[in-house]
């Protein structure tokens, strides 16, 4: 008599991942990158860097649930930190470099610029998935959501410069901040308090963005 197999450990399935309360504010934040790509490849860029702001907020509000809910397992950690790097690359790496593309007319001199930025992204992120935080409060170069929410201030100045003047300083700027991504120094994170002045910075962006737009249909 043989002796019965012994029953494998329930696994859990992919989508059932998906409602977990802190996966489904990342997928907000993506579905906000994704529209902001859209955007910017529509060459409507406030809209598109308002996507990418709130974008920023969701990645904040998914990591704020994720330490405070009790009950989550290893693997739903484990999952919602994957499933968090693999957005970021779309949010802070994929959009800036679909932004400064098309805000270069997708010329062939913008295609480095744009692998540039995501490559460097690509490599903090894994970085900082094998080493993570030097300690609590100190990250090893600039933190990807950082490269967004400057773009996005910078950006305001928009109408004092020409369109291709305007193109050369972003493209600059996208360089500097990507070799700020990889450089070997500590930055702050910024938690606690800091998500109040985030969600300050957004809403205050968001309206002065929307109210541009909608002073070109005027």
């Amino acid at each position: 008599m043989t002796n019965p197999e012994p029953k494998q450990p329930h696994q859990s399935t992919m989508l059932s991942f998906a409602g977990d309360i802190p996966n489904i504010f990342s997928l907000a934040g993506l579905l906000c990158a994704m529209l902001g790509i859209y955007y910017a490849i529509l060459g409507n860029f406030p809209v598109a860097i308002i996507g990418v702001l709130w974008a920023v907020l969701f990645d904040w509000v998914d990591g704020i649930i994720a330490r405070q809910m009790t009950g989550r397992t290893d693997h739903h950690r484990a999952f919602g930190g994957q499933l968090d790097s693999l957005i970021d690359i779309v949010s802070f790496g994929v959009f800036p470099a679909i932004f400064l593309l098309s805000y270069g007319n997708f010329s062939p001199w913008f295609l480095p610029g744009a692998f540039v930025i995501v490559a460097t992204s690509a490599i903090r992120l894994s970085y900082f998935n094998v080493f993570g935080l030097i300690d609590d409060s100190t990250y090893m170069g600039l933190a990807l959501d950082n490269n967004v929410i400057i773009l996005s201030f910078v950006f305001l100045f928009e109408g004092v410069f020409s369109h291709s003047i305007f193109a050369v300083i972003i493209y600059i700027m996208c360089m500097c901040m990507a070799a700020l991504n990889v450089a070997p120094i500590r930055t702050p994170k910024f938690a606690g308090k800091w998500f109040y002045v985030l969600t300050v910075y957004v809403l205050g962006l968001t309206a002065i963005y929307v109210w541009i737009v909608w002073s070109k249909f005027q």
